[in-house]
């Protein structure tokens, strides 16, 4: 086991311009996995995506939530994960028949990966679509920095039934290194790395395997855990905005109104005196706001 896990790991090749990020999960990991039952090929797509989300997170400056979701029409339907940007994580996923080991696109058809960056304040929503055609998670990520950021990153990611983890190099940018040769000699260096070494090892001594001889200025470890930000308040609004025209039936038919959060598996449960209240504190905030 990893003596870092659940844990982003931040250093810097200062001589080379080169930035990269180690993310090693464990405990949040199983967290993930203990709310819903995941056929494994699909598990390790959602570690792989975990652990993609919290590497590009550690590359943006800024207050807010990073999405990837994957969406296809093959045996993967719908994948997404999301990471705050105090590293908080959580993941869910939708699937039909048997999803099998292969490439990305042979797991999710005719699909796409959409990007989306959502502040917590101030800015606009900021979103970008990638074609998710080809092997890998890690390709269609790069392929979309390349594309679009006209950024040089490489990923390399990995997912088990006990771990997901990830290894992020990315040019520094607006920045030249001297040895023009630098990035493809540390793409070539961490492309040696396997996937039992991201987690056995520690990001100390992936680090020190791969970049022996830079000079790495090593950060403090930031942690990471799963993290859930469904609450019952938040089920209220969504409840309002569907309507009584639409939840009253429901509530006619079955006595009470469930929802469970597709993440963490939460439950709700309103029942016929909650959801009177729900809707007559809805008509008495709107007349207030409403009136002149």
């Amino acid at each position: 086991m990893s003596a870092s896990a659940d844990t982003l790991q931040a250093f810097l090749l200062e001589e080379h311009a080169i930035r990269g990020q180690i993310i090693q999960l464990d405990a949040s990991w199983r967290a993930v996995l203990s709310r819903h039952p995941y056929p494994p090929a699909l598990r390790d797509r959602i570690g792989e995506l975990m652990a993609a989300a919290a590497l590009l997170s550690a590359t943006l400056r800024y207050q807010g939530n990073l999405s990837l979701q994957l969406q296809g029409s093959g045996p993967i339907e719908w994948l997404v994960v999301e990471c705050s940007s105090d590293y908080g994580l959580r993941a869910t996923a939708r699937w039909s028949g048997t999803v099998e080991y292969g490439t990305l696109a042979s797991q999710v058809g005719q699909g796409r990966l959409v990007i989306t960056l959502t502040p917590q304040q101030g800015d606009e929503r900021y979103q970008a679509i990638v074609a998710a055609d080809g092997d890998s998670v890690a390709a269609a990520l790069q392929d979309y920095f390349t594309r679009s950021e006209h950024l040089d990153t490489r990923l390399w990611l990995s997912a088990g039934e006990h771990y997901a983890a990830g290894l992020l190099l990315q040019k520094i940018p607006d920045t030249e290194s001297e040895d023009r040769d630098a990035w493809n000699r540390m793409t070539q260096f961490s492309a040696t790395l396997t996937g039992d070494e991201l987690h056995d090892c520690s990001a100390g001594e992936i680090i020190k395997r791969l970049f022996h001889e830079e000079d790495v200025r090593v950060f403090e470890p930031v942690p990471v855990s799963f993290r859930c930000s469904c609450s019952r308040e938040r089920v209220e609004h969504t409840l309002r905005l569907l309507g009584p025209d639409e939840i009253k039936p429901l509530l006619a038919e079955q006595g009470e109104v469930i929802v469970h959060c597709e993440f963490c598996n939460q439950r709700y449960a309103f029942d016929p005196v909650d959801i009177e209240h729900l809707f007559s504190a809805d008509i008495i905030e709107h007349a207030s706001t409403t009136h002149h």
